[in-house]
């Protein structure tokens, strides 16, 4: 007998989203992680919710998807949802045959859109270049992918639905021409165990092809890295898009207290090639000034990069590799999405692969692995993912309970976090007002949250706490807030060694998207932080 009905492998947006549809339709479902959730793509992104209209004209099957989605989550997710608004700005530089094209696309795929005059433009968005022609407003918006995933995984769980991070797939386990199972290797032990199932969905996105690898299956996932810097200030207070056909840099997009300017695309051979370099940063900035003139004076805190995985639609056959591929052609490649039955293509029953897509789309393509899963299992359990809500919502009195114990400026940041810890939090704040203090001024983060994530069982390291929290993820990169946490997570350790090596770990993970951008203010702040930890508290690298 089986562990498990289905065994998911990828913990991004896509899986564990399948985790929650499959769940939430009485599917036992295990997901494993190789790293922590949200380590990979889905937290390697501008943030942004597309309309659509960026792909109306290359990409029309996207662009529908896009905007049907767009209008879905911020129903059922608002907690994780800024709704911005966006602009696509034409420029001087920008080609004005495009335009009509865009227009009439957009309307093809049902994307409403608004022409606004550029003096209107220029009062609500004064850094906007005086050079932009014509300006229409469409329905974007920005999404925290942190908040996103572990929503979903929190709502797996309350339906069943279980998940495992730090656990690496080695391999799967065939009996005749089926898979039955997966061997995994928990990567903070170094055991391995065997988990039996009747279905493997592979969502592992830019490392898909090495799982289907390991039963000799050839997937051809392209990598296409991309490059974006983040600035320690809201530059703009929508998303501005360029009016173009999509390319470098030709996207700011605003986040809480920061902006985000993308993007590159470089077909790259593994995911793991995901470091920024400094040409990358200075083309950006240099295509960045046509839509904010003098952007090289504001100060950029952060580079970093992730790795789309991309599927071509000149696949006939999924997993036969199509000769003569570009390397710098990855704007050309589709971002639809593809499930490959691999007992259709490659005589391997109960295995699937969904390749491809876009974080704005994730929900969907769960949504198209659940039914196709369901339909294999005999569950005929509808998907609900696109009507109920996210997480319940927080009652009133713990909203109260909080504006008595926080400043203003935490409270709504701390619970959209905590959701149903929020009760348990406060408690612990009440009992003990010092745990109200702010260890992580720029995210707003409490001595309390940290506390209680630091305890959770599949917290093992600092980069876990900052992708729940976002500590350290702020304007000063956690020069501050990163000592200030190290005890609470030394409580979970046996040995200062490895508590030393932690706080090394997480530093030099900081400083990998600050060496490409060390000018100016930021020159002084990384010196700051240097003189912190290799100064006063002794930490060589």
């Amino acid at each position: 007998m089986s562990d498990y009905q289905v065994v998911i492998i990828g913990g991004g947006a896509t899986g564990v989203g399948i985790l929650r549809d499959l769940s939430m339709r009485g599917v036992s479902a295990l997901l494993l992680e190789q790293g922590d959730l949200a380590h990979g793509t889905s937290s390697r992104f501008h943030g942004l919710l597309h309309s659509g209209a960026r792909y109306a004209v290359k990409d029309p099957e996207s662009a529908t998807e896009c905007i049907d989605e767009n209008l879905i989550l911020k129903k059922i997710a608002p907690h994780c949802i800024s709704n911005t608004g966006g602009w696509f700005v034409q420029t001087q530089d920008d080609p004005p045959d495009y335009v009509e094209q865009w227009i009439k696309a957009c309307a093809e795929a049902h994307i409403p859109i608004r022409e606004i005059s550029p003096s209107e433009a220029y009062r609500k968005e004064p850094l906007m270049s005086k050079s932009v022609l014509r300006v229409f407003e469409v329905p974007d918006a920005t999404v925290d992918g942190f908040k996103i995933v572990w929503a979903n995984a929190k709502s797996a769980r309350r339906y069943g639905g279980q998940y495992k991070t730090y656990h690496q797939v080695e391999r799967l386990v065939m009996e005749k021409e089926r898979v039955v199972g997966v061997v995994t290797k928990n990567l903070l032990n170094g055991e391995e165990i065997m988990v039996g199932c009747d279905i493997v969905v592979n969502a592992a996105g830019a490392w898909a092809s090495l799982v289907a690898g390991s039963i000799d299956i050839p997937l051809d996932v392209i990598c296409d890295k991309g490059t974006l810097l983040a600035f320690n200030q809201r530059l703009f207070q929508r998303v501005i898009n360029r009016l173009r056909p999509s390319g470098d840099g030709d996207i700011f997009v605003p986040h809480e207290t920061i902006t985000i300017l993308g993007t590159t695309s470089q077909f790259v051979d593994s995911p793991q090639e995901n470091d920024p370099n400094e040409e990358e940063v200075k083309k950006l900035l240099q295509i960045g000034e046509q839509v904010l003139p003098n952007l090289t004076k504001y100060r950029v805190i952060r580079a970093f990069s992730g790795v789309r995985p991309l599927h071509r639609e000149d696949h006939d056959v999924p997993g036969v590799n199509v000769p003569g591929i570009n390397k710098e052609e990855g704007r050309n490649v589709s971002r639809s999405f593809v499930l490959i039955d691999h007992g259709v293509h490659n005589g391997v029953q109960g295995f699937i692969s969904i390749v491809g897509g876009k974080f704005t789309t994730y929900r969907l393509m769960a949504e198209k692995v659940s039914d196709w899963v369901a339909e294999k299992l005999g569950n005929m359990t509808p998907c609900r993912t696109a009507t109920e809500d996210l997480l319940p919502e927080i009652p009133e009195n713990l909203w109260k309970k909080a504006a008595q114990l926080l400043p203003y400026a935490p409270v709504g940041k701390m619970l959209e976090r905590l959701q149903e810890d929020t009760e348990s939090v406060l408690g612990e704040i009440q009992r003990d007002p010092r745990k109200g203090q702010m260890l992580c001024e720029c995210e707003m983060v409490s001595m309390a949250e940290v506390e209680k994530t630091a305890a959770d069982e599949d917290t093992h390291h600092l980069a876990d706490i900052r992708r729940k929290t976002r500590l350290g993820m702020g304007t000063c990169q956690g020069a501050y807030c990163t000592y200030r946490a190290l005890p609470l997570l030394w409580k979970r350790q046996e040995k200062y060694d490895a508590i030393e090596d932690e706080l090394r770990d997480f530093l030099n993970q900081r400083w990998k998207g600050i060496r490409p951008i060390l000018w100016g203010q930021q020159l002084r702040e990384t010196e700051l932080t240097r003189a912190i930890y290799a100064s006063i508290l002794q930490v060589r690298g």
